[in-house]
């Protein structure tokens, strides 16, 4: 018995050690990072209105679970089966829209949306859309739904499936859809006001946009698509809103004050319906001016505020109306986002939150006058909740573990369910009060990566070029790491404004295949330079009409930082990114030759004035404004200086970084008979 214990314990210890050596493959850390190694967690989680209990659903989302905020045993709500058998086999997984009483919710699937009722186990077809449909929002009430087919804008009703065409423009008029290509946080373009009676929505002239070709390159002759595409100092969209009244069936259009060109962005609703609220923006960007506008007539009634930088103005939140004369602001205007209080006539009550640190977007608020919202708090590689009582100011942290949360709050916000993350932390969710207190945890996941082979990764700071300013720094090394060894590196950069590499999360922010990369013997290295996301607007505005410059000299600190580790192998650096990080990777290797002897950019920007107008002219101005900075960065002007080992790729039908930033490189290339390798893929971006 006893030699059989031995065996016995020799197996498990040998199994274990086995386990513990599996390696991950590259298709695994490139493809598996958020499917196979992804922990555990709780899906699809949204609180039943007027309880106190949440729902969600499996991990196959097959099957609709509740339960109650004490409660740890969850009951099922129904399956996938039934869903169908109920709504007639159209939905191909549980995912609940909204809920609209305790007892009903809508679901979507084969463009038919659905109210399915849990009491009866019936369905309702509220709305069945034409092909071809997209966009499409349905009003507040279930009455009617807006969508848009091609580039024109239709509304759907539900008592009577009448199907109203409310815009009839050609190819070059768009309506219905997000414009300025999706910056100022336009996602959108379609805005029902709080009652449904009127429904606002995004228009572009694109007739003077130059058309951009794309190259399919699977098809047997080649694909051509054209998109328009405004590059840098050329000509523009010119927007407008519309404002479609469902009484009287018309439509008054809303344009610019200023030039035709110039952004109308955030579009918000007042609660009764009268007004619409724009933010327009001059095409320099550094002026803004919030508009209030009579929703009947579509004219300007007030301009309530404005808002001008020496650098650039960016308003990505529309007004959010905590009453019905009290609305709130985001601006940066004290040098980080924070909150402010106005009344509808543009009258600043106060500044809401006073924080030196920067808040990100806004929850929702309560009966009792709490608003609840985001921000990073003190460490900003978090991402934490809050709420700022609005008659008082006084402001309550609602997450207490560091790490980066996931927040859903019950419908009265008398609880909430978290879901957080940390390097140490791979996900815990749990049940909370409006006071932050847990009242359970409901999972904590465990390691995914417990059985392989897996590196760590350090982060710490460093001073910026600047000499005052840190920055943070992740450094990933292998998991059998030799302090007494010299390893080569792999410096990974982005480097771009609204992006942040380093975060407190589970693998501190980091890709999957970095981790493979450091198994294969390279330490794994990444900075935040200045410029980048979630430290104020002092940090980002040093970019101003230079990108690149402050950039790169603050990577090239990072540089001197990693070569002062003794386990660094100096000699043997390569740097690589994707996007703006393929023109940071670009820019380091041509601008500072000898820096690094391999470079594989992805996708690089290589010349500013080829670049959209609306990210491009924020940072850079136009061409014509700033012909040095331009000059200045444009890396074809750099061929001459390559040293090491350059990869250029790009997607065909990148409709983002267009082809020719690529192709011109090439050229100046071949030209100058430097010496680099090119590679294509048809996939449009990868970050």
């Amino acid at each position: 018995m006893k030699n059989r214990s031995i065996l016995f314990s020799l197996f498990v210890f040998t199994t274990t050690l086995f386990a513990q050596q599996k390696e991950f493959t590259l298709k695994e850390a490139v493809m598996q990072q958020y499917r196979t190694f992804a922990p555990k967690h709780t899906n699809g989680v949204s609180w039943i209105p007027g309880t106190d209990t949440y729902c969600y659903v499996s991990s196959d989302y097959k099957t609709l679970f509740k339960n109650g905020v004490k409660k740890d045993e969850p009951v099922q709500i129904l399956t996938l089966e039934e869903l169908n058998q109920i709504c007639g086999k159209t939905l191909s997984y549980i995912s609940i829209l909204q809920w609209k009483d305790a007892n009903s919710f809508y679901v979507s699937g084969a463009n038919k949306y659905f109210l399915v009722n849990l009491t009866d186990k019936k369905s309702t077809v509220l709305f069945e859309l034409p092909e071809g449909a997209a966009n499409a929002e349905m009003s507040d009430g279930e009455k009617n739904i807006a969508f848009t087919i091609e580039n024109n804008l239709y509304i759907r009703k539900a008592a009577s499936n009448e199907q109203i065409q409310i815009t009839n423009f050609d190819k070059h008029i768009v309506s219905g859809q997000s414009i300025a290509r999706n910056e100022f946080g336009i996602a959108d373009g379609i805005f029902w006001s709080d009652k449904g009676n009127y429904l606002a929505f995004y228009q572009k002239d694109e007739s003077e946009v130059a058309d951009y070709p794309l190259l399919d390159i699977t098809t047997p002759t080649g694909s051509l698509m054209n998109i328009k595409y405004p590059m840098a100092g050329q000509a523009s969209e010119k927007p407008a809103v519309g404002i479609y009244n469902l009484t009287t069936g018309k439509t008054v259009y809303i344009k610019p004050t200023g030039n035709a060109d110039d952004y109308l962005t955030n579009v918000g609703w007042s609660p009764d319906e009268k007004h619409l609220y724009i933010a327009e923006l001059n095409r320099g960007q550094n002026h803004m001016k919030l508009q209030q506008y009579d929703a009947e007539t579509g004219k300007l009634v007030k301009t309530l505020f404005e808002e001008k930088s020496d650098w650039w103005v960016e308003p990505e939140h529309a007004p959010y109306f905590v009453n019905a004369d009290q609305f709130v602001w985001f601006s940066e205007t004290d040098g980080f986002m924070n909150l402010y209080l106005y009344k509808t006539d543009g009258t600043l009550v106060r500044q809401l939150t006073k924080n030196k640190w920067v808040v990100q977007s806004i929850v929702g608020h309560d009966e009792k006058g709490n608003l609840y919202f985001t921000g990073t708090g003190e460490g900003p590689l978090e991402t934490n909740y809050f709420k700022v009582n609005i008659a008082t100011g006084v402001q309550t942290r609602l997450t207490a573990e560091k790490g980066t949360h996931d927040v859903h709050f019950s419908s009265n916000y008398n609880y909430f369910f978290d879901s957080y993350s940390s390097p140490s932390v791979p996900a815990i969710d749990a049940i909370k009060t409006n006071a932050g207190k847990t009242i359970r945890t409901v999972m904590t996941a465990e390691n995914p990566y417990k059985d392989y082979k897996m590196g760590t990764a350090e982060i710490g700071t460093l001073k910026a070029a600047d000499g005052t300013t840190d920055l943070y720094y992740r450094l990933i090394k292998p998991s059998n790491f030799d302090a007494s060894k010299k390893y080569p590196v792999l410096v990974y950069v982005y480097g771009g404004p609204h992006a942040q590499m380093i975060t407190e999360s589970w693998l501190d922010g980091a890709s999957l295949w970095m981790y493979w990369m450091a198994e294969q013997g390279y330490l794994v290295y990444t900075v935040d330079n200045r410029g980048s996301e979630n430290r104020g607007f002092e940090f980002e505005r040093v970019i101003h009409r230079q990108l690149g410059t402050v950039e790169m000299e603050d990577q090239l600190r990072g540089v001197e930082h990693l070569k002062s580790m003794p386990f660094v192998d100096g000699s043997k650096l390569a740097v690589h990114g994707w996007s703006f990080g393929g023109f940071m990777t670009t820019s380091l290797m041509l601008r500072y030759p000898g820096t690094f002897q391999v470079g594989i950019a992805g996708g690089p920007v290589t010349d500013w004035s080829y670049y959209e107008i609306m990210y491009g002219e924020r940072y850079m101005d136009t061409p014509q404004e700033n012909t040095e900075g331009y000059t200045k960065n444009r890396l074809m002007n750099y061929v001459k200086n390559l040293q090491g080992d350059l990869l250029l790729i790009h997607g065909t039908i990148d409709d983002v970084v267009v082809m020719q930033h690529n192709y011109a490189l090439v050229k100046s290339f071949v030209e100058a008979e430097v010496q680099m390798d090119f590679s294509l893929t048809r996939c449009i971006r990868i970050t």
